[in-house]
């Protein structure tokens, strides 16, 4: 009488264990315990069928629920939940395993398409200034790139003569081949998955169908774009060899730094450096937009340093959509370090009238310091 080995032992994990889990024993094991590992040895491949009877239980929750009720039996004479077979089930989930150990996926489902690849995308790089990003503009690019020969209409084979047939794939692209219990698919060596040979390839792509080519392409960068915006220009990239379609180019662009704005979204940030009189006294600065409108900011009096004014509507223009963002200036009181005797003067008739109300913030800042001492 044979001894029935429980499905958690088979997969060494507890009956408590979760999917992932599971799962992750299971492909453990498989590969562990695969026949193409493990030549000729028979327990090995008897563990290996039996390892996939049990995760194909276990990963269903009705037929592990069955199981952990009914053992076995549950399956058997029409039992509950019948499995209707031991180890066929569990192939579904060897497409991770097949790749470890193949490099391509087995049972025909998943290789390699028939015939050439599309062409590979490409890569720009353009940097433009602030002022460019605000207004936009059309520009040019130069690239070298892999473009379809003219000579055999990308078709890689000589003018008057055409493609035939792989022998060794029958058109297929792909060969099948028997590794244990598998059949392994693979791309075809001969045509390379194209499905077709050329016996006259053409001089000048040598049966590629494509040949290298420097060309100049026109590019609309439209206004209120920002670092690290790309645009795709469909097609321009490599061409895809015998006549599959071209990729795509993508121009990633790079905003130069500005002398005097920042940017965050549509905002526009400046620092204005103003005198002290002008903070004292107010007034109006001018600061130049991008728009290229001079705005004139209103100064209230008494302004203190790191104050910022919005004047609405002169930031970035809205990437594809309507309106602007705001401009803000961010206003920096500056001492003076430069004074004539005059202005010396002045300033020391000024300071003999002070009384502390004109600078509150500073008459109480000392004020405390006096308190915190006498305290």
């Amino acid at each position: 009488m044979s001894t029935e080995i429980d499905y958690y032992e088979l997969l060494e994990v507890e009956r408590t264990a979760d999917d992932a889990t599971i799962k992750s024993s299971y492909r453990r094991l498989a590969m562990r315990f695969h026949p193409d590992r493990n030549p000729g040895d028979h327990d090995a491949e008897h563990r290996f069928k039996s390892i996939n009877e049990a995760y194909d239980c276990l990963k269903d929750p009705q037929k592990r629920a069955a199981y952990d009720r009914f053992g076995k039996a549950a399956f058997e004479n029409g039992g509950p939940g019948g499995m209707g077979g031991g180890f066929g089930g569990g192939f579904s989930d060897l497409g991770d395993i097949f790749e470890t150990i193949f490099g391509a996926s087995g049972f025909g489902g998943g290789g390699s398409q028939r015939g050439p690849a599309r062409g590979a995308d490409l890569r720009y790089d353009m940097e433009i200034t602030l002022e460019e990003a605000f207004h936009g503009r059309e520009s040019e690019v130069t690239i070298d790139v892999a473009a379809h020969c003219e000579t055999c209409d990308g078709s890689g084979a000589k003018p008057g003569t055409s493609a035939s047939r792989c022998g060794h794939c029958q058109g297929s692209g792909k060969v099948r081949a028997q590794q244990g219990f598998f059949v392994v698919e693979r791309t075809c060596p001969v045509c390379g998955g194209m499905g077709e040979t050329i016996a006259d390839p053409c001089r000048d792509c040598h049966g590629e169908g494509r040949v290298g080519k420097r060309k100049t392409l026109s590019v609309t960068i439209p206004a209120g774009v920002d670092e690290g915006n790309r645009i795709r220009l469909s097609g321009e990239g490599e061409a895809g060899a015998r006549g599959a379609p071209a990729g795509d180019l993508y121009i990633f662009l790079h905003v130069k730094r500005h002398a005097i704005f920042e940017r965050e979204g549509t905002t526009l940030f400046a620092r204005a450096p103003i005198s002290f009189t002008t903070a004292s006294l107010g007034g109006t600065i001018a600061v130049p937009g991008l728009d290229g409108v001079t705005h004139d900011i209103k100064i209230p009096a008494g302004i203190q340093s790191g104050k910022q004014i919005r004047q609405r509507g002169a930031g970035m223009p809205v990437l594809n959509g309507r309106g602007h963002g705001d401009m803000v200036v961010q206003i920096d009181v500056e001492t003076p370090t430069k004074l004539n005797a005059k202005q010396r003067e002045l300033l020391e008739q000024f300071r003999e009238t002070e009384t502390g109300e004109e600078c509150p913030q500073s008459s109480g800042f000392f004020s405390k310091i006096k308190d915190m001492l006498a305290g």
